[in-house]
């Protein structure tokens, strides 16, 4: 078996990004006819007892809509964006209009307390993005994150007040190692190659992490499934393998997302987070994966943010790890 073993362990960001293999129990063509048989059943019955019903959808108030975070390390970066409705179309032009310009947001740390300070991009056509950040110039006005810390935040927009609190853990969840092996149940075994870590869970259940993966000059992407817990792994050193993550504005091929090639840099970025985290980013890709899905049970995504404000404020502590494949 080829193997290689892992860089050292860093906990700064690599330079360029911007940001973090499941058994197939049944076969695809199995599935795919089983489903085909499900609806063609179920659309034959609800054919015979068709009837029309209108009904006039009422449009949902505009709630503020919160992405924050703070890492190890970093400033805090928050994102504000007007609520849309469900059935609302969604391009370029709609989210740039929703973004929140207006706001005052503060952070604190219990011992230090600041102004975050809005930042606006602006790109063709008119078109801008807003996120609210620390003074990159006054270090008076600036915190980074940092392990074993508890920051709250403070949002005042539309004479409201939002608030939220969150923690950076201390960095206890560890991925040790990294390798990698070629790739099993696939066409191309030369090329592809799965990646595998190890990692060290400590004795106290309640720790959670997320991970990320960049390859070559990618951006950080995190995988369907991004966020776990540690309760059939509690206290054990296990052995996993580490999906690629992938570009949720694109369309992607399932059967591929697990694997690499001979040749890529790899760097994953492994993440400590707090209870509130996991639970947000959990319950938002279990609604993210069953888009689209007939006999989906709707499923509330639980953010930490007050006064009945969207999304969530987290922290990571965030430890980064490389590895080269050689080419063929």
């Amino acid at each position: 078996m080829e193997t290689n073993t892992s860089s050292k362990l860093s906990t700064i960001p690599p330079k360029g990004g911007i940001f973090f293999d499941y058994a197939r129990i049944l076969t695809l063509p199995n599935m795919i006819r089983a489903i085909h048989i499900i609806l063609f059943s179920f659309g034959l019955f609800l054919s015979a007892c068709e009837k029309k019903i209108d009904f006039e959808l009422k449009e949902s108030s505009t709630l503020l809509s919160v992405d924050a975070s703070i890492e190890t390390g970093e400033f805090p970066v928050v994102i504000l964006t007007k609520s849309l409705n469900f059935f609302s179309s969604v391009d370029a032009r709609i989210i740039s209009e929703s973004m929140i310009k207006d706001a005052v947001v503060k952070i604190s740390s219990g011992e230090k307390t600041i102004q975050l300070v809005k930042n606006e991009l602006v790109f063709p056509g008119n078109l801008f993005f807003v996120f609210y950040t620390c003074d990159s110039v006054d270090e008076a006005k600036q915190m980074r994150g940092e392990d074993g810390k508890s920051y709250s935040l403070e949002i005042n927009w539309n004479d409201k007040t939002y608030t939220a609190s969150t923690s950076i853990p201390v960095y206890r969840k560890r991925l040790d190692s990294l390798w990698w092996e070629k790739a099993p149940s696939t066409s191309d075994t030369s090329r592809k190659i799965i990646l595998k870590g190890r990692f060290y869970d400590p004795p106290e259940f309640g720790n959670y992490v997320r991970f990320s993966t960049k390859v070559n000059r990618e951006p950080f992407f995190y995988n369907r499934n991004s966020v776990f817990d540690d309760l059939l792994v509690n206290g054990t050193v296990y052995d996993i393998q580490i999906p690629r993550g992938v570009d949720r504005n694109q369309r992607n091929d399932l059967d591929e997302d697990p694997f690499f090639l001979r040749g890529d840099t790899i760097t994953i970025k492994f993440s400590n987070i707090d209870r509130a985290t996991f639970d947000f980013w959990r319950t938002t890709e279990f609604t993210y994966r069953s888009a689209g899905n007939p006999f989906f049970t709707p499923v509330k995504i639980i953010g930490n943010i007050s006064n009945g404000a969207l999304g969530y404020f987290g922290g990571f502590s965030n430890r980064f790890r490389s590895i080269i494949i050689p080419p063929l």
